[in-house]
């Protein structure tokens, strides 16, 4: 497949965990992806790592800021003419509770975790609409399943609602939306905090669910892959 012929994507949260392993199976899919991150060190590697020939473009920038989400956007189609698909993936946890919690710390994650979706969704229809093209959610099974004071959970049943609202919007438009639940992933979202123990999922199998997502036929619209390690009963 020539550079310039196959479909385009943009990843948030690019650099590392789900994120990058989904630029690998894209670019692996013959994708031309970009990435967005917010830290250029972690980025630079990815390319380096990627080998992509031209067809990867990474771009630094914060997904709950609307100028770089839209300045992401405006790049992606600039540098390969056209956008098909989005990945909001980019989303973090503050690991506390409501009850002793930092309310400046789940500020910051509300504003990655939801806004930033809403963002990605807002900056990239335009676009999406040219190319009948596809929209994918990363929530979590903590979408779906409540955690005690977890406000880290809270935000992702808001993106399982944004998941289904978007997908009222556009569905008429041709675009397609999923929302891809991840149980629990073997990333570096739990660094700095002891996993729950556990069967878990390397990230590529995330990676792949999102994949397949993006390679469904047109007129075949995904909405929910909720997606668990054998053994993860919660």
């Amino acid at each position: 497949m020539s550079i310039h012929t196959g479909p385009v994507s943009l990843v948030t949260g690019g650099s590392k965990g789900i994120g990058a392993a989904t630029v690998r199976r894209l670019l692996a899919d013959g994708h031309r992806v970009a990435a967005t991150g917010r830290d250029p060190e972690s980025l630079a590697r990815l390319a380096a790592e990627a080998e992509a020939d031209g067809r990867l473009l990474t771009l630094p920038g914060d997904a709950g800021e609307y100028g770089d989400v839209a300045e992401a956007v405006r790049a992606t189609v600039e540098a390969f003419g056209r956008l098909d698909h989005v990945v909001a993936n980019a989303g973090f946890s503050t690991y506390d509770s409501l009850a002793d919690g930092d309310p400046e710390g789940w500020r910051t994650m509300l504003l990655t975790n939801v806004l930033g979706p809403a963002l990605l969704v807002r900056a990239a229809l335009p676009a999406l609409r040219e190319s009948r093209g596809r929209i994918v959610l990363v929530g979590s099974v903590a979408g779906f399943k409540n955690t005690p004071g977890n406000m880290y959970s809270v935000t992702k049943w808001a993106v399982t609602a944004l998941a289904e609202n978007t997908r009222m919007l556009v569905t008429s438009e041709g675009i397609g939306v999923t929302l891809v639940a991840p149980g629990r992933v073997d990333t570096p979202f739990w660094e700095g905090r002891e996993r729950p123990p556990g069967p878990v999922l390397p990230a590529e199998s995330v990676a792949d669910c999102i994949g397949w997502v993006l390679a469904r036929p047109a007129g075949t619209d995904v909405n929910q892959v909720v997606v668990r390690p054998v053994g993860q009963a919660a």
